[in-house]
């Protein structure tokens, strides 16, 4: 394809995106920055000066801030930290320290660099600030002396905050400051891991370990960031800072991290080399959320550890077709952001971690009697629990049983008044307990066959031709007067007698 027509193509997708307008992730330029530590001469750079939600990167900032009151002597590394319900209260990732448990600073930094605990962070701040306000006030102050120009902080553990940014360029100041201004603290983002009791937890950052020479510094993430590390790293006694942002996952970040340490050390900064210091200011008036790109809800919560997944961006052919219009130098660096060449790929195993022990108290041995004793608090907690739990459960079943009995005692004193108004309105009917409906229990005297009938003279009874049928005439003659009266007169006896007589003198007759 020309260079004209792959320019025409370029721009034109530019022009899309930019149409698509900044709230889609696919306009969204991330954060991208490789720099030499010693000279703070640029080596790449993307969105550089871009404000961005910094997430736990924060914490680089708050250790500035302690490190820097230790060195005026305002506090010591020995100083103790006290955790307050309102630190207690934050959320993950924390220590899950209880409210009045203390531990020294020195502690409680090693604690934020590794386990980048939320809780432990703000207490750092509460402690030394006095208040966050006082603190957030400390960390805006220092971020302008050290010449960090886009950020703004507002707490000191990097959880959620619309008012809280920074960008690559001031991370790659702040990067520089801690190393240059803190030499005997350089270990202090280095560490693999820390013990703490039985526990032992692994640094987030999934560099360390798996890429030869890494030897720092802190990740960090926020849905509305996405995932951020600020990563150092020396080879040949040539250092080289790298700050990516806004990544997918955790290992879509550690993996373009890598990819730019292996195009920074191959790079060479001349002398007209741009400056962190030189670099201009950003046309972007506040930071873009990337949390409908990072944080689907149809899926699971990301984690900032882990080997995690490779998402696929909407931007990776645009990728493609930029690097390929590009000079030669930067064509390398912008082929490492296409997700799609990074899916089969996976960083080394992590080198066999080398805790270091975390206490709380002044010392391990203070520490390990605090941690009896929270101990036996808590199995002491856990048994109220159990039992108050028990105890409900019994008074439900109770309270059941109870409204069951209840219940049936009302009904059958409803039932009573019931019975007897049916039974009135049976007798009502008829006969009790038999339905006027049922044409089998008519009563005789309303019956149709006697209703309404004569009684049935005798003597006008003819009797059939025949012999022999004077006897049974004379019955059938006197049976209907004796069911109408009951018992037969004496009439009807007197008339009996001649009936018969006549009956048989006709018979001789014939």
């Amino acid at each position: 394809m020309p260079n004209r027509m792959l320019s025409r193509l370029v721009l034109g997708l530019a022009t899309a995106f930019g149409v698509l307008g900044a709230g889609s992730a696919g306009a969204v330029t991330a954060p991208i920055l490789v720099a030499e530590v010693d000279s703070g001469k640029v080596l790449y750079a993307q969105g550089a000066t871009d404000p961005w939600y910094p997430a736990s990167i924060t914490k680089l900032m708050t250790t500035y801030v302690a490190l820097d009151l230790v060195r005026q002597g305002k506090v010591s590394l020995d100083s103790l930290i006290t955790i307050s319900p309102a630190a207690a209260a934050e959320p993950p990732s924390k220590m899950g320290f209880r409210p009045g448990t203390q531990l020294t600073l020195d502690n409680a930094l090693k604690i934020i660099m590794v386990k980048s605990a939320n809780d432990v962070a703000w207490a750092i701040g509460e402690n030394l600030g006095g208040s966050i306000d006082g603190f957030a006030g400390m960390m805006n102050e220092t971020a302008q002396r050290i010449g960090m120009h886009e950020s703004r902080w507002t707490n000191p553990n990097g959880l959620p905050d619309a008012r809280q940014w920074t960008s690559a360029r001031d991370m790659a100041v702040l990067a520089r400051a801690l190393i240059r201004d803190f030499p005997d603290n350089r270990a202090l983002f280095s560490i693999s891991a820390i013990q703490f009791g039985k526990s032992v937890m692994a640094n987030h950052n999934g560099l360390l370990g798996r890429y030869a020479g890494a030897d720092g510094m802190k990740t960090g993430f926020i849905c509305s960031g996405g995932f951020n590390v600020v990563a150092t790293a020396t080879r040949n006694g040539r250092r080289i800072v790298t700050i990516v942002m806004g990544q997918p996952s955790a290992r879509e970040r550690d993996l373009k991290a890598s990819d730019l340490f292996d195009y920074g050390f191959g790079q060479s900064a001349g002398w007209g080399a741009q400056t962190l210091d030189a670099m201009p200011a950003s046309a972007i008036g506040e930071p873009p959320d990337m949390r409908p790109y990072i944080c689907d809800k149809r899926k699971p919560m990301p984690v900032d550890e882990g080997p995690g997944a490779i998402a696929a961006g909407p931007d990776a052919a645009t990728a493609q077709l930029m690097a390929a219009a590009a000079p030669a130098g930067s064509a390398l660096a912008l082929a490492t952001l296409n997700s799609a060449t990074l899916r089969g790929r996976a960083l080394p195993p992590r080198a066999p971690l080398q805790p270091i022990l975390v206490w709380i108290g002044r010392d391990p041995a203070e520490g390990a009697i605090a941690l009896n004793e929270q101990a036996e608090a808590e199995k002491a907690e856990r048994a109220e629990t159990l039992a108050a739990a028990r105890k409900a459960k019994s008074d439900a079943v109770a309270a059941k049983r109870e409204a069951a009995k209840q219940s049936k005692i009302a009904g059958k004193a409803t039932d009573k008044p019931a019975a007897k108004a049916e039974s009135r309105k049976s007798l009502a009917r008829g006969k009790p307990g038999i339905p006027s409906s049922a044409s089998a229990y008519v009563p005789a005297e309303s019956s149709p066959i006697l209703e309404g009938s004569a009684k049935p003279k005798i003597g006008a009874l003819k009797p059939p031709a025949g012999k022999g049928n004077a006897k049974p005439a004379a019955k059938t003659a006197a049976k209907p007067e004796a069911k109408a009266t009951g018992k037969p007169s004496a009439k009807a006896k007197t008339n009996a007698k001649p009936a018969a007589k006549a009956a048989s003198k006709a018979s001789a007759e014939d």
